[in-house]
């Protein structure tokens, strides 16, 4: 009920109405020119429906003028496409008869209601105009005429919004998304949100990796006392940090949607930058690297770099400067990615929490069709990813 109150208040509804006296115009102009053949034009719907092109100005007319501008929850509710298939031009031809005949009904509302007004006045007034399109009896007082003559008007207003809604509604059922482009809406929101999450991680990855080793640098410079050691330190702060900003700016052309195409991401043959960055924080990196790295697929090899970063990360972030176990083996079939590393039991208690570095170590494994697992292992930490080959293209 409120919102039949406040419709004459909301620009839609007028808007409705220019909608609805549209198909009136081009009929006018078919009785100008053909005046003893007035059905022809609802005759004709049905080959001109049939037109898949039509669908797409129809549903693209309804949008502009049905539906309220801002409405986030009509965006996808009325399609402006063409046809693409028999279902949808029938549906089509039903949409141009029923607005054909909600048309003249709004018609003969628009000019019947407004003189019945007009002739009220003019009774009250005693001067009644006596027109053919409307009739006042001579027993009706003329302050009841006076009384009534608001009354055509009113019934004018809500038969436009009464008529403005039915025709929205007809118009989201004939003239909405199929099933095939409902399908595509939903692929393409999808494809969003996995991009948006892939985003997600690379940030974290990537900035929480140049924080971590900054932090740790910066605090084992400190604590070192040692000008040539502050050097060696400061020089990876500033290579890690000028990686990061690379990654960064990578990740903004992609949020930005940039014309010129995003830079590739690291992979794993650059993997001996993660170790000596780690190195570098005082970490002793026993590495084990088997099988060829750069042959890798790109897909696998840039998730297998990012897996190895986190998991380097959370050693320096959790653990300081450890020890640290990092083996990567390539048969024919897999990648198998193994990080162990030391820590005390309090930590080991906070880890098995899992943080979102955890769980996008498995998301990455889980998208590419792998597996891994984090988690304490004899007496420390162990991350371990393995990585289909034969499943990537």
């Amino acid at each position: 009920m409120s919102r039949f109150l406040r419709a004459p208040a909301r620009p839609v509804t007028y808007a409705r109405w220019l909608h609805l006296f549209v198909p009136i115009l081009v009929m006018a102009f078919w009785l100008f020119i053909f005046p003893e053949h007035p059905l022809v034009p609802a005759l004709l719907m049905a080959p001109l429906g049939l037109i898949p092109w039509v669908r797409l100005a129809e549903g693209a007319q309804a949008q502009f003028l049905l539906i309220a501008h801002g409405s986030e929850e009509d965006t996808h509710s009325i399609s402006a496409a063409p046809a693409d298939s028999w279902a949808d031009r029938w549906r089509t031809v039903l949409w141009l008869e029923i607005r054909l005949a909600l048309a003249a009904v709004t018609t003969a509302g628009t000019v019947w209601l407004p003189a019945l007004t007009v002739e009220l006045v003019a009774y009250a007034a005693g001067h009644p105009l006596g027109g053919d399109l409307v009739r006042i009896p001579h027993v009706l007082p003329r302050w009841a005429a006076a009384a009534l003559a608001p009354v055509p008007l009113v019934v004018l207003l809500a038969l436009v919004i009464l008529l403005g809604e039915v025709i929205t509604a007809i118009a989201r059922r004939l003239l909405g998304p199929s099933a095939a482009e409902q399908l595509s809406v939903l692929e393409a929101r999808t494809a969003q949100l996995l991009e948006r999450t892939r985003i997600a991680r690379e940030l974290h990855d990537s900035i929480g990796h140049a924080l971590t080793v900054a932090v740790v640098q910066a605090g084992a410079a400190r604590a070192a006392g040692d000008p040539e050691f502050t050097e060696r330190a400061l020089t990876a702060i500033e290579e890690t940090g000028r990686t990061a900003l690379e990654d960064l700016d990578r990740v903004l052309k992609v949020l930005r949607e940039s014309v010129q195409p995003p830079s590739k991401g690291p992979t794993l043959d650059e993997a001996d930058r993660l170790l000596e960055s780690a190195r570098s924080s005082g970490s002793q990196v026993e590495a084990e690297l088997l099988g060829p790295l750069d042959r890798l697929p790109t897909t696998v090899s840039r998730e297998a770099y990012r897996i190895l970063q986190e998991a380097l990360t959370n050693v320096l972030r959790h653990c300081g400067p450890v020890p640290v176990r990092v083996r990567i083996d390539v048969n024919a079939e897999e990648l198998e990615l193994e990080v162990c590393n030391p820590l005390p039991d309090d930590v080991i208690a906070l880890l098995k929490g899992g943080g979102s570095g955890l769980r996008g170590i498995r998301e990455r494994a889980a998208l590419l069709g792998g597996e891994a697992q984090t988690g304490p292992h004899s007496g420390g930490w162990r991350v371990r990813a393995r990585l289909p080959l034969q499943r990537i293209p």
